[in-house]
């Protein structure tokens, strides 16, 4: 069993042994009024103690006691102390822990105690050189002891916080298992932990599910730090007040932002997509893809389904997918096997590969005529070109393709299969 730190003195003379348990001896007489004082300081120094109530500081003045008296009854007896000896310590820093006060807090009261303590020591020595010599003699085994202490306590923290986020983790995974089934929580502890993310039987809410695709800082894209780093991240409130459900499973990040009132689906997206350039810009690249609205959890099986769904649309080196940006057009071209590629004319597959080494004029003069509803002078307008030009650009489209961009049969041909280009991911945005 591994020990603790020994508190004995090194090997001293007699005069110098007689003192040390001289002022030992006389400190153990004031071993009360010590500890009196010590919470007194507390409840000055630690913010969060100050606000306490008296049976709170029983229980503290108790502490610092049992902790005196072991230190007391080491360095007279020159034992070590053992982990178990402790025992106390650590249950008191479990109870300080589920109260909720800080480790820090924690850690000053030791540090209080310590003081206090040291300067009960000078006292009790006096001003002989012989006494003091005798008194520096106990420098090193109590900081040994705090130091100890206060180690075993930091390590109750820790333990209770790990219990906390277990727990928190759990009840997350739990929530959205339920959801996914199709029904919210009706009571019991999901209810309220539904009730907390803003989360109703009819609320409205989107899905979103993210995915690690490349990691600068340490390319191992199977740790668990990618998803609880990027659901940290999302879980940001955004735009909206309040928290947003994010849960990390089967190596994908879930989030289930709420509609509230005031926002609506680009809100969303906006949010998400900021989130995920953020976290590219820190080295973590995401693929995301977000759903349309739910209306209330009935609908979020078809919302989560659908975020996967999207992920599909998102290019290899990552990227947002937002259903809610796509039009029909848009989606089914973003969905095209090779099959429909292959059914796309050479001649206008060939065009717009060579149009867009040229910086793509002609794909855009096809989107302003298409979007100016075939006006052409409209067209020239939005994109800062004489009318002339934009007339040449449509003849030279016909005669390389055999399309007329103003039959609308021909036009809707030439835009799905500028859509399938860039749906392609050879070079396309897709955000």
């Amino acid at each position: 069993m591994s020990r603790g730190p020994a508190l004995g003195a090194p090997a001293l003379s007699d005069p110098l042994s007689r003192e040390r348990h001289r002022i030992l001896h006389a400190v153990q007489g004031r071993l009360e009024e010590v500890a009196k004082t010590a919470v007194a300081v507390m409840r000055t120094e630690i913010p969060s103690y100050a606000l306490q109530d008296e049976r709170f500081f029983d229980d503290v003045r108790d502490q610092v006691l049992t902790h005196y008296r072991m230190q007391l009854a080491a360095l007279a007896g020159g034992r070590d102390i053992a982990p178990e000896d402790l025992v106390f310590s650590r249950a008191a820093a479990m109870r300080r822990a589920r109260a909720g006060f800080a480790l820090e807090d924690w850690i000053s009261a030791f540090r209080v105690g310590r003081q206090v303590l040291w300067d009960v020591l000078l006292d009790c020595a006096g001003t002989s050189a012989e006494a003091q010599q005798a008194a520096l003699s106990l420098v090193t085994p109590l900081m040994r002891y705090v130091d100890f202490a206060s180690t075993h306590a930091a390590q109750a923290y820790v333990e209770y916080q790990q219990h906390v986020v277990a727990d928190a983790d759990r009840e997350r995974r739990d929530l959205l298992d339920q959801l996914l089934t199709g029904a919210a929580p009706a009571r019991g502890p999901l209810l309220a932990a539904a009730q907390a993310y803003g989360i109703g039987p009819h609320s409205p809410m989107m899905a979103v599910v993210a995915v690690c695709v490349d990691d600068t800082r340490t390319g191992d894209l199977t740790s668990a730090e990618h998803g609880y780093a990027t659901s940290a991240s999302i879980g940001i409130a955004g735009p909206w007040a309040g928290r947003t459900l994010v849960v990390v499973r089967h190596g994908e990040v879930v989030a289930v932002p709420v509609v509230r009132t005031g926002m609506d689906a680009e809100d969303i997206c906006s949010h998400f997509e900021a989130v995920q350039r953020r976290l590219a810009r820190e080295g973590t690249m995401l693929s995301m893809g977000i759903s349309t609205v739910a209306e209330g959890a009935g609908q979020l099986p078809r919302a989560y389904e659908e975020a996967r769904a999207a992920l599909d649309l998102v290019p290899s080196g990552g990227g947002v997918a937002a259903l809610p940006r796509l039009s029909p057009f848009d989606y089914l071209a973003l969905r095209a096997d090779d099959l429909a590629r292959q059914l796309v004319d050479p001649r206008v597959r060939a065009l717009l590969e060579d149009d867009r080494r040229r910086g793509d004029t002609l794909a855009a003069t096809v989107r302003a005529f298409a979007e100016a509803d075939l006006n052409l002078r409209l067209a020239a307008d939005r994109l800062r070109i004489h009318h002339n030009t934009a007339h040449y650009r449509l003849r030279r489209i016909e005669e390389r393709t055999g399309r007329n961009p103003r039959r609308i049969a021909d036009l809707l041909e030439l835009l799905v299969a500028l859509a399938i280009r860039d749906g392609a991911g050879e070079g396309g945005d897709h955000q």
